[in-house]
């Protein structure tokens, strides 16, 4: 077998197994980061994989002990190379045999870090698609820009036929499309409405970018993302959600609470830039080198809260702990993630990701 067909049945037989991603002893202080070896054996076996944790031999890394949520990190300049690595660390769970809905950041079809690069886009399809995923599905709506030309310009529909996703334009969705959610238990005045092909998906996976946002919701990352699910307009409904959510004060709770409506097989982050002021189309943008891989979107979003602090954010986001920024305290509050670092661990492959682990493990204690 040639090289790179080894390494990619490789890859793919990683993201067939039983997903490692969430769970891990309780650490002592902040969060723990381990190193990863790439010859570590392949556990299928919940039981199995739960004995083997308390065991002294068995590699950091590949297994999660319970009550910790797994974040990847790798170093690195190169999305694609860096996604590929990153799930082969991660080996996710709940992707085979089921269909996927995957969620870009199209806010605008402005180059990365402002939406979703193209060519880690293609490199996350075809790991899916490796890992015997059923119909991959993809769809957003646009905030600042018309959402199918959004599309167009970073090719999302040519590369959609070429591998046999279906794209969505959330626009473009009848009313029959949307799922209501009701207002009680949170700041949404009349609650809001979600994409019904999300929700119909077997398997949910968000893909993010690292960056600042100057409309009231201080960052974008994960949570964020995931506000381009939910509706500006249902059809036939003239109520507008988004002039809502963007006029509210209550606009980052608000952001947290329509996460409850789903949850993610997959949060992919591509920081190899950022956005650390201005955001989210536009702004200081620096060359952050990582990418991050969890199934936990608190933890991810609070590992990325920490790089943007290493590299000199805005004040809202620098003050205070981490966990007390409003997107991160409301997600805490509803159950949707890691609810303190001792619950985080940061895992990596080589000396360069856990310098930066290392680096960036004090901005995230409470």
């Amino acid at each position: 077998m040639a090289p790179d067909d080894l390494q990619r049945y490789h890859r793919r037989d990683l993201l067939r197994l039983a997903g490692l991603a969430a769970g891990a002893a309780a650490l002592p202080v902040a969060c723990r980061t381990t190193t990863s070896t790439a010859d570590a054996p392949h556990l299928s076996d919940p039981a199995t994989e739960t004995v083997a944790a308390t065991t002294a031999t068995q590699p950091e890394g590949r297994v999660a002990r319970a009550g910790t949520s797994r974040v990847v990190l790798v170093k690195t300049d190169d999305r694609v190379a860096g996604t590929r690595k990153a799930l082969d660390l991660l080996q996710p769970d709940g992707i085979s045999g089921k269909t996927v809905f995957l969620k870009p950041n199209y806010n605008t079809g402005d180059p990365a870090p402002a939406a979703t690069d193209t060519a880690l886009l293609e490199a996350l399809i075809q790991e899916l698609q490796n890992a015997k995923a059923g119909q991959i599905s993809l769809g957003d709506r646009s905030g600042m820009a018309e959402t199918r030309q959004a599309m167009q310009t970073k090719g999302v529909f040519k590369l959609a036929e070429r591998y046999g996703v279906n794209a969505i334009v959330f626009d473009e969705l009848k009313a029959e499309d949307w799922q209501y959610f009701p207002a009680e238990g949170t700041h949404w005045s009349k609650g809001f409405a979600f994409a019904r092909p999300v929700l119909n998906a077997g398997a949910v996976v968000n893909t993010c970018c690292l960056k600042t946002h100057r409309f009231g919701g201080h960052f974008t990352l994960s949570l964020k993302n995931s506000v381009g699910m939910a509706a500006k307009y249902v059809p036939g409904d003239s109520y507008n959600y988004m002039n809502e959510l963007h006029s509210s004060p209550h606009q980052r709770l608000m952001i947290a609470e329509l996460n409850q409506a789903y949850k993610p097989a997959l949060v992919l982050l591509d920081g190899v830039e950022a956005l650390v002021n201005g955001g989210p189309e536009a702004g200081t943008k620096v060359k952050s080198g990582v990418i991050l891989a969890g199934t936990d979107r608190v933890a991810v979003d609070v590992v990325a809260i920490g790089i943007l602090r290493s590299f000199g954010t805005t004040e809202a986001i620098s003050r205070g702990s981490v966990w007390q920024l409003e997107q991160i305290r409301r997600a805490v509050e509803l159950g949707l993630g890691a609810s303190n670092q001792e619950q985080i661990e940061i895992v990596s492959a080589d000396s360069a990701s856990r310098i930066m682990a290392d680096q960036i493990r004090k901005y995230i204690v409470a």
